[in-house]
C-alpha cells in the first residue's frame, strides 16, 4: 500500500466482476419496461412500430446506430441497423450499445433480435455491446448513470437455444473486459503489484485457474534481473504472477505474457509534467487484459492449455533507481544497457519471455502499452502486431477481427536490429529516434529462442477519450476479448 494513500484492507478492484446483469433469451420481451427494435434503413418498419413514413416525419431513417424513443408501455427505442447488406457481428455489437446509451436510465432492457437476418451466433456481440455501453467504474464511488440488472435478447423460437448459448458466451467475454477496465482504471495506490496478486488470486480460484506469485526473493532466485531493476526505484515489491489453465486434453499450449506496470512514473527518465502521469495507471493495460481473458477459459470450454505471466511493478524516481547506462542482466544471460528507464516495459517482460521459452509452448503471445510509437502510427483504434511467426501473427489478427478489437500487422524489420547494439552490453533497451514499436518488438525477439511467437502493442488502443459507442471515456480493458478468442481458436 502507498504510504500517501491509505487503502482499506477489503478494498474491491473488481467490482464488476460480481456485478454483472443477468443475460436471458426468450421468443418475447415479457414485462421489460424498454425494447429495442432493430429498422434497416430501407424496406417496411417492422412490427410495434410507426411506419416508415411515420418515423420519417420524426427524423428517424435507420442510419447504422440512430435511435428513436417512442413512448408507451413499455418504452419502444427505434434502432437504426443502416443497410441490411452490411450487416456484420462488428456492426451489430456497434447498433446495441447505441440502443443501451439511448436507454441508459433503464436497468432492465430488451432487444428484439426475432429476425432472419441476426444468426444465433452473433447474439453474443449484441450482449457484448449493450454491457460494454453501460460500463462504469464504480470501484470508489456509487454509480453516476443507472446499473444494468437485467438484458433480455428476443429470438425466433428455433433459434432461442443456439442464440441463448450464443448470448452466455458473450456475456463471459463482456465481463473480462469489464474486469479488465476495472484494474486499468484502478488507481496506483489501490492496485500494487502485491495487490494485483490478491486479485489474481481471488479471482482466478474461482475461474479454476493455478495462481502463483513469486516476490522479490523469489525473482532474485529465478534471475529475474529486469523487473528487480525495474522495480529499484518503488517502496513497493514486484510480483510476477503465473497463471496455469490446464484442461483435459489440452489440443495445443500457448503462454501469454503481459506488461504490468502499475504506474510508470518514466523513472529517471522522468516522463513531462502533462496528462500523461495520470494516465500511467494504466500501464498495466496488458496484464489486466491477460488475467481477464485468463479467467474466460474454464466457462468457455477452452481447450489450449495457457499460462500466463503478469510482471508486475511500478516504475519511480528515487536514490536506489536504474539509471541510464547501467546495464541489468536477464534471466537467460542476456546483458542489457538501459538507455532510457523509460522504456521500461520490455524490461519486465524480457525474463517472462524467457520463461515462456522454457516451457517449449507452441506459441507464446504477448501483450503490452509498449511504445507510443504504436499509437503514432495507428492512433487509438487499432494495436500493432509484429513476431516471428505468420501463422500465429495470423490467428492474432482473425482475433482482433472477430472481436473487433482491431490490429494491424507491422514489419519485424531485421535491418533496424543494428539500433539496439550497445558498447558495454549484448543489447540496449532502446533503438533510435524512429520505428519504435518496431525496434521495441526486436528487442523482446531477442528472448524467445526462436519460438512461434507475437507481439501486441495496445499503447494506443488501452484508453478511449472521446467515448464511443462500447467503448466509453476511460480505460478500455482492449485485448481481454481478443485473447479469449485466440485460445478458443487456438486449439482447432
Amino acid at each position: 500500500m502507498s504510504r500517501a494513500v491509505a487503502v482499506a484492507a477489503d478494498f474491491d478492484a473488481v467490482p464488476t466482476a460480481s456485478n454483472q446483469p443477468k443475460v436471458t433469451v426468450a421468443e418475447a420481451p415479457g414485462d421489460a419496461p424498454v425494447v429495442g427494435i432493430l429498422v434497416a434503413s430501407s424496406g417496411p418498419a417492422p412490427g410495434g412500430l410507426p411506419n416508415r413514413e411515420e418515423l420519417a416525419a420524426a427524423g428517424f431513417t435507420g442510419a447504422r446506430g440512430q435511435t428513436l424513443l417512442l413512448p408507451g408501455t413499455p418504452l419502444r427505442v427505434a434502432v437504426g441497423l443502416g443497410d441490411p447488406a452490411t450487416l456484420s457481428s462488428a456492426v451489430l455489437r456497434d447498433v446495441s450499445a447505441a440502443f443501451a446509451l439511448a436507454a441508459a436510465g433503464q436497468s432492465r432492457l430488451a432487444l428484439r433480435l426475432d429476425t432472419r437476418s441476426v444468426p444465433a451466433e452473433w447474439f453474443g456481440a449484441a450482449v457484448e455491446g449493450i454491457v460494454l455501453a453501460r460500463y462504469e467504474f464504480t470501484a470508489l464511488r456509487p454509480p453516476v448513470g443507472t446499473p444494468l440488472v437485467e438484458l433480455m435478447l428476443v429470438a425466433p423460437p428455433d433459434l432461442v437455444h443456439d442464440a441463448e448459448a450464443a448470448a452466455l458466451r458473450g456475456a463471459v467475454l463482456a465481463r473480462a473486459t469489464c474486469i479488465s477496465r476495472d484494474l486499468a482504471n484502478c488507481p496506483p495506490a489501490h492496485l500494487s503489484a502485491a495487490r494485483m496478486g490478491q486479485v489474481a488470486h481471488a479471482l482466478g480460484a474461482d475461474a479454476g485457474l493455478v495462481v502463483e506469485t513469486f516476490d522479490r526473493d523469489q525473482l532474485l532466485e529465478l534471475r529475474c534481473g529486469g523487473i528487480l531493476g525495474v522495480n529499484g526505484g518503488s517502496h513497493d515489491e514486484p510480483r510476477m504472477i503465473k497463471l496455469t489453465y490446464s484442461p483435459d486434453s489440452p489440443a495445443r499450449s500457448m503462454v501469454w505474457v503481459g506488461k504490468g506496470i502499475m504506474y510508470d512514473s518514466g523513472g529517471i527518465s522522468l516522463k513531462p509534467a502533462d496528462g500523461t502521469h495520470a494516465a500511467m495507471k494504466n500501464d498495466m493495460s496488458g496484464a489486466g487484459a491477460l488475467l481477464a481473458a485468463m479467467l474466460t477459459l474454464r466457462d468457455l470450454g477452452c481447450r489450449t492449455s495457457v499460462t500466463g505471466y503478469l510482471m508486475c511493478t511500478d516504475n519511480m524516481p528515487s536514490g536506489s533507481a536504474l539509471k541510464m547506462g547501467d546495464v541489468i542482466t536477464a534471466r537467460n544471460g542476456t546483458t542489457v544497457e538501459v538507455a532510457n528507464t523509460d522504456a521500461e516495459g520490455r524490461l519486465v517482460m524480457m525474463d517472462a519471455l524467457v520463461l515462456a521459452a522454457e516451457q517449449k509452448p507452441d506459441a507464446i503471445v504477448d501483450i503490452a502499452t509498449l511504445t507510443g510509437a504504436s499509437m503514432r502510427a495507428l492512433g487509438t483504434l487499432v494495436a500493432v502486431v509484429l513476431g516471428n511467426d505468420q501463422g500465429v501473427i495470423d490467428r492474432v489478427l482473425t482475433a482482433a477481427r472477430t472481436t473487433d478489437e482491431r490490429a494491424w500487422q507491422l514489419p519485424q524489420e531485421p535491418a533496424y536490429r543494428p539500433q539496439l547494439n550497445s558498447d558495454v552490453a549484448h543489447i540496449s533497451n532502446l533503438g533510435g529516434p524512429n520505428a519504435g514499436a518496431i525496434t521495441a518488438a526486436l528487442f523482446l525477439a531477442e528472448f524467445v529462442d526462436g519460438t512461434p511467437w507475437a507481439h501486441l502493442d495496445i499503447a494506443g488502443t488501452a484508453v478511449a477519450d472521446p467515448a464511443g459507442g462500447w467503448r466509453p471515456r476511460g480505460c478500455t480493458g482492449f485485448g481481454a476479448r481478443l485473447l479469449a478468442e485466440l485460445a478458443l481458436s487456438f486449439a482447432v
